[in-house]
């Protein structure tokens, strides 16, 4: 019992700060983009996250969310906003730190950033984009699996690409189908 309350209180996670850090509304086809008589919205969105460490325990989340909006193949507007945080990570070890400021912050963030997008799509006249949930924890799993895969594969080119090397400075052919006359 006592060694679970040593653990909880070297660990610390807590939000310090949640704010805006940029936020742009573009609807270059307006007011002509109001003409429609039947919204069917085209929507692409990007998600991006960053953080920085501001102190020893402290770090900057960023979430970036870009939403392109076309409406008969013509941009009917364009918002982006990188919702931000600070946020206090204590006692974690490296992987658990990267999946706090990876996932959960994402998490947190993602609230803010959806009120504000529906919000600025209100006021730029046009219906409220209501962006669905997301699952920050599969997506983040997916980066992780995604980067051991490339580190793997680079290890494997790198292995080839040493081979190759030496077979480059050693002129003796390998294979004599190779073997030019």
């Amino acid at each position: 019992m006592a060694d679970a309350d040593e653990q909880t209180q070297k660990t610390h996670f807590s939000i310090q700060k949640i704010y805006v850090k940029d936020v742009s509304f573009e609807s270059p086809d307006t007011p002509k983009a109001f003409s429609f008589a039947k919204w069917e919205p085209k929507i692409e969105l990007n998600l991006n996250n960053s953080h920085t460490s501001i102190d020893d325990n402290l770090y900057e989340a960023v979430l970036t969310i870009t939403a392109t909006v076309r409406h008969q193949e013509k941009t009917a507007f364009l918002v982006e906003v990188q919702q931000a945080g600070i946020f206090a990570v204590v006692g974690f070890n490296e992987k658990d730190k990267k999946y706090l400021l990876g996932s959960q912050c994402m998490n947190i963030l993602f609230p803010f950033a959806r009120e504000t997008i529906s919000d600025l799509t209100t006021r730029g006249g046009f219906p409220p984009l209501l962006l669905s949930p997301v699952n920050f924890d599969a997506l983040y799993q997916q980066h992780i699996q995604k980067q051991a895969t490339e580190a793997e594969d680079t290890e494997t080119q790198d292995t080839e690409v040493q081979g190759q090397d030496t077979e480059a400075q050693d002129a003796t052919p390998r294979d004599p189908a190779i073997v030019k006359h």
